[in-house]
């Protein structure tokens, strides 16, 4: 383990990646091939496993405690899909992504759920206790919602904007958090 990193763990030579100035909590587990960019947050108690494909999260995106992040297996000779998060993405707490696509600036709810093959474009929303079903694509500046999720309607521009927010207050939270730990 390194301090102040969570519990990075290496597996069949993929080693996670993680960028310096990114935070992983105490407790997360961190496995594989899986690469954190810049200013990245990963709170407590959350599992990327990188086992079986990549995870890619972009700059100054949050994933919040207790959520997990896997990858979807190879199938009738296909590679399977990973698990893309672009940049300023937000993951509210006990989320699960499997094997998904998250374009800049998306939003998912907190116990909410993405499943294979689904896309989340630019300040798209998936609202709290949702889960999008194997290949949906929430659009740009959509919000959707349900178990299954389908598309409630287009979000406000000041909606977007208090969205948007929220990455810049994750960068500052996990920059004093790394500083408590550390």
């Amino acid at each position: 383990m390194v301090e102040g990193r969570g519990n990075l763990i290496a597996y069949e030579g993929a080693t996670p990646i993680v960028d310096d100035s990114a935070f992983v909590a105490a407790g997360s587990q961190v496995i594989g091939n899986v690469t954190i960019g810049a200013q990245s947050s990963i709170w407590y108690n959350c599992v990327l496993r990188g086992d079986i494909n990549h995870i890619v999260i972009g700059a100054r995106s949050n994933i919040q405690d207790g959520s997990v992040i896997h990858v979807d297996s190879p199938k009738d000779g296909g590679s399977g899909l990973p698990t893309i998060i672009g940049d300023d993405v937000l993951i509210g707490h006990m989320v699960m992504l499997h094997g998904s696509i998250l374009h800049d600036r998306a939003f998912v709810g907190l116990g909410s759920i993405v499943m294979d093959g689904c896309t989340i474009e630019s300040d798209g929303m998936l609202a709290a206790g949702s889960m999008l079903t194997p290949g949906k694509t929430i659009g740009a500046g959509e919000l959707w919602m349900g178990r299954p999720a389908k598309k409630l309607r287009d979000m406000s521009a000041e909606e977007i904007a208090r969205n948007r927010l929220g990455a810049g207050h994750y960068v500052l939270l996990a920059e004093r958090h790394k500083a408590a730990t550390l």
